[in-house]
């Protein structure tokens, strides 16, 4: 951690941005989750497979907040952008995709706060535990715009409150919001790092049995993310999480 990522992250946050980072790739030498994905104002995205299941160099613990996919993501092979692969990978690749999917949902609701959209994400993520017991591997579960984007669902509740703390933001969101009032999920805090949670702590089964899912997979090429901070941080648009 340095003072100028931190700044640049409390920058950023303060002027309503949602970010994101990758939670790292050393989950089978060090397992460490690092900056900036443990910042408090950075949601932190671990990658996962077709079927749900955590990527096993994907690293885990209290930071990661939601994942996305991260293995056989394609890829060009070589500097001249002749040769295709599909076997690309990584947390970085999974958190431009989660990126761009809070892109999707912002765009479809651009009056919304970055606390709106990120509830909306939690609210429609693939998982087969209790949305107020996060997994220390897939946090909240799979990511899946297509919930809301497709078939309009999931709540954007408060637009001045954090979905993952329910405690009021800066800046009273940051924007006019939805007009929705509704009140969030009261969510506990996290477990201890390396603790399950509720026995799902590696795989998304619902993820992998719906059409977001899968459209995530074929629309890959054409997602990309709003703005990239330093580190593998990228910016969707708003601040939130634990002090």
């Amino acid at each position: 951690m340095s003072q100028a990522e931190r700044a640049a992250v409390k920058y950023a946050a303060g002027r309503g941005k949602l970010l994101f980072a990758g939670v790292g790739n050393d989950a089978q030498t060090k397992n460490f989750v690092g900056y900036p994905a443990a910042y408090p104002e950075v949601v932190g995205v671990s990658a996962a497979d077709r079927s749900g299941k955590v990527a096993k160099f994907s690293e885990y613990g209290e930071y990661v907040d939601l994942a996305a996919p991260g293995l056989d993501i394609p890829r060009w092979c070589d500097e001249t952008f002749r040769s295709y692969c599909d076997e690309g990978g990584g947390t970085s690749a999974a958190t431009a995709i989660a990126s761009a999917s809070a892109a999707l949902v912002w765009s479809k609701h651009p009056y919304w706060t970055a606390n709106q959209v990120l509830r909306v994400l939690i609210d429609t993520a693939g998982r087969d535990w209790p949305k107020g017991e996060p997994s220390d591997y897939l946090g909240y579960g799979l990511i899946r715009p297509a919930r809301n984007v497709v078939k309009g669902e999931g709540e954007p509740g408060p637009a001045d409150t954090d979905p993952i703390t329910n405690e009021k933001t800066a800046g009273g969101g940051g924007g006019s919001g939805s007009g929705d009032s509704t009140s969030p999920t009261s969510t506990p805090s996290r477990p201890d790092e390396g603790a399950t949670s509720g026995g799902k702590e590696t795989t998304a089964a619902e993820a992998s049995n719906d059409g977001g899912s899968n459209l995530l997979w074929s629309v890959l090429g054409g997602l990309t993310a709003v703005v990239v901070i330093g580190g593998g941080v990228f910016a969707a648009m708003r601040a939130r999480r634990r002090a």
